[in-house]
């Protein structure tokens, strides 16, 4: 029998009265990264291609940004391991998009650190949703 391994992933959702482009375009640029995502990224530097630099209080670190407009995703991975990272699909939902966004955990990772990254991420959903609807 063959066994299949997995980690832990959570995943959130919003929907946003903005257009699925304009949640994509959102998203796809790396330079407003800390617009919607403040601590994650507090600065965000491209570098070529894929690669950015995010910049901490405590250095920086490089992520790939892998942007598809024709499937509206974008992934922000690690270097190191490109399986690993967050996942952003946008979904046409009626007159608006579905914004879906799904972070693998590692498995030592306690409950009380899920629920607050979580909680960061549901942040990040809403104000994505403000700048897309402010265009």
């Amino acid at each position: 029998m063959h066994t299949i391994s997995t980690i832990r992933a959570e995943t959130r959702t919003a929907s946003i009265a903005a257009s699925p482009e304009a949640v994509f375009a959102v998203l796809a640029d790396g330079a407003r990264l800390p617009e919607w995502a403040p601590a994650f990224a507090p600065a965000a530097e491209h570098d070529a291609g894929e690669r950015w630099w995010i910049g901490t209080g405590d250095g920086r670190f490089a992520i790939l940004l892998r942007a598809d407009a024709g499937a509206r995703t974008v992934d922000l991975l690690s270097p190191d391991d490109p399986t690993r990272g967050a996942f952003l699909r946008v979904l046409p939902n009626a007159r608006g998009a579905e914004l879906l966004f799904t972070l693998f955990l590692g498995e030592s990772v306690e409950a009380a650190a899920v629920d607050a990254q979580m909680a960061t991420v549901e942040e990040e959903l809403a104000a994505v949703g403000r700048l897309a609807v402010a265009g």
